[in-house]
This record gives C-alpha cells, structure tokens and sequence, in this order.
C-alpha cells in the first residue's frame, strides 16, 4: 500500500484556560492553528465547529486530542471545565473516522521528543541514563504530570493524576499552610498550592496569617486581571513583598513536588518543567533554591543530583505532543 499519500489531521491541546487547534498533513506542514478561550464555549464540539468554519477542509483522517483531565473509555470530565468530551461525539458530529483522548501531559510527555535545543533551559545536567525513564511536571490553570518509559526505540507515554495527592508539608510554614488550606478545602492536593490559582491560594495564607497587604499596585492588577500572574509579575520585579514570598514559597513546594515525582518513578533519563509558570519565573528556578528542596530529599539527594531537570520554554508542546500521535494512528491504519 502507498503511505506515501497525505492526510489531513487535527489536533489540539485542550486546557482550563485555553485550547489550542491545528490542522496539518501528515509528514508535512501546519495549515491552519488557533488559539481560544477555554471558558468562552459550552464545549470541545463547539470550538471544533468554529475553527472548521474558518479553516474548512474536505476531510480529516485522524484526531488527538491532549485534554487536561483524566480519559476513561474514550471520554474525559475536563477538571477545571464544566466540560465532558468524547470520542464518539466528535466521530459523529465532524466525521472523523479515528479521534483519540489523551491526557494533556501525556501529550506534553509525547512532546518531550519534538523539542529542539533552544525549547529547553537546563537547571541541573546531571547524569542522564539512556533510555531511562523522564517524568514531566507543569503548573498553569491546574498542576499536570506523567511520566514515558523507552520501548526500544521509541519514548511512550503515560497519563498521571499525581498533583491531587496529598500534599506533604516540609516545614513548620508548611504546615501551617496545610491548616489554612484543610479549612477552606477539605483535601489538600498539591494542585491546591503549585497552580495559577495555588499561588493566589498561598498570597492569601501569608496575607492572613501573617498580617501583610499588598500594594495598592498590585491590588489593582489582581482585580483587573489575572490575580496569579499580576503576583508573578511584581514577584519578578521586586515590587511587593508579599508577592515576593509568595512566589518564593510557590517554588518550594513545587521543587519538592518534582522531586517527589522524579523519586517516585526513578526519573533517570531527566525531570521536564512544563507549564505556563515556569517560563516566567526562570529567575526564581535559577536562583538554586528550586533545585535544593528538588534535591532534599534525605538518603536521596545524591540519586536526585544526578537526574537531569529541564524547564520546557516552547509553549505549544502539548499540542506538539498530540499531533505525534494523530500521525502514528494514521501510519497505523494505512
């Protein structure tokens, strides 16, 4: 049979915050992409419908999808979206003979090996393993991880719901932050701390528990925007105290968390940060502090300073991600 011949695929990166769309042929180049708002639309189906309305193209062969929550069956319940979507439903109203769910960090996961040099910043070289195992951590809208596993001559990857477990304290701050957080939520994942929102979770633990208010700067942007970033922001610049801890206490527990991650699957061929967050906080994962609580971990801190940590700056790797795996379904069934 000729495999030679081009099919059209679509593929997206479906987030809390924003979902991303492309068109492509396969073995070739991109045809259409866009960006939408995630909350703006009653459905996946819906921002489907708009971006083919736009950019309508006679047939598609193939899907996938990396959508930022857990997918059973061919279905998935989007966490931070009152959304539920489907496989069947997409077959079925767009005509798309073969479409795939997968998690949004298993689609970073497949990503990882898209990447070229300038889409990484390394924070520790360590000592990688080849085909050891990577792990893939990232804090935005919500908090994603996976984890791929070398298959001989490939890297294939599995989905992860490790951020909802219970977040462990390592400090007396800490601890007392867990306090803070039981009350308002009952269960305390770590999703609760190292997130957009987690940060604007943890602004206000140290507001109320320490008696600090934030300028009246800041205050400004929180209300007139984005509350996380408008913390990250002056965090970065210097220009407010509270901020500055805030985020200081943010990259804490998220150097632990991968950390955690990197032990719990023996992450020899290096730990990926992924994410929106990271990026903009390059200085603060620089600074050493990330890496020291990455590292601290007892009888482990050598095995830990020898594993790779990354921090992915190309922002459309999980769409890069789902787009690998549209291509392999079509190379599959041809």
């Amino acid at each position: 049979m000729n495999t030679s011949i081009k099919k059209t695929l679509l593929a997206g990166d479906i987030g809390g915050t924003k979902t991303l769309l492309q068109i492509f042929e396969s073995g070739g180049g991109v045809l259409a992409e866009r960006r939408f708002d995630s909350a703006s639309y009653a459905s996946l189906n819906q921002i489907i419908a708009a971006f083919l309305s736009d950019f309508p193209v006679a047939s598609l062969a193939a899907a996938c999808f990396g959508v930022a929550g857990p997918v059973e069956a061919g279905r998935a319940n989007i966490t931070n979206l009152p959304w539920q979507i489907e496989e069947a439903s997409i077959v079925a109203e767009f005509h798309i003979p073969q479409v795939r769910l997968i998690n949004d960090f298993q689609a970073v996961a497949y990503g990882i090996e898209a990447l070229e040099s300038q889409d990484l910043a390394t924070l520790q070289d360590g000592a990688p393993q080849q085909g050891g195992v990577r792990a893939v951590i990232g804090a935005g809208t919500g908090l994603g991880e996976g984890f791929m596993v070398w298959q001989g001559s490939y890297y294939e990857a599995f989905p992860s719901e490790g951020s909802h477990v219970d977040f462990a304290p390592t400090d007396a701050l800490q601890i007392e932050l867990l306090r803070y957080l039981a009350a308002r939520y009952g269960h305390v994942s770590y999703e609760r701390l190292v997130s957009g929102p987690g940060l604007v979770n943890i602004f206000e633990f140290l507001s109320e528990s320490r008696g600090l208010q934030a300028t009246a700067e800041l205050q400004s942007a929180m209300k007139a925007g984005d509350p996380a970033a408008a913390i990250s922001d002056s965090a970065m610049g210097g220009k407010d105290d509270l901020a500055v801890a805030a985020l200081d206490l943010f990259v804490r527990v998220y150097g632990a968390e991968a950390g955690n991650l990197a032990l719990k699957v023996l992450a020899h061929g290096g730990v990926y940060i992924a994410g929106g967050i990271a990026p903009q906080i390059m200085g603060k994962l620089e600074n050493g502090e990330f890496l020291h609580v990455f590292c601290d971990k007892g009888r482990f801190a050598g095995l830990l300073g020898n594993i790779p940590v990354h921090v992915v700056l190309n922002p459309k790797v999980g769409l890069m991600g789902a787009a690998r795996v549209a291509e392999r379904i079509v190379r599959r069934i041809q």
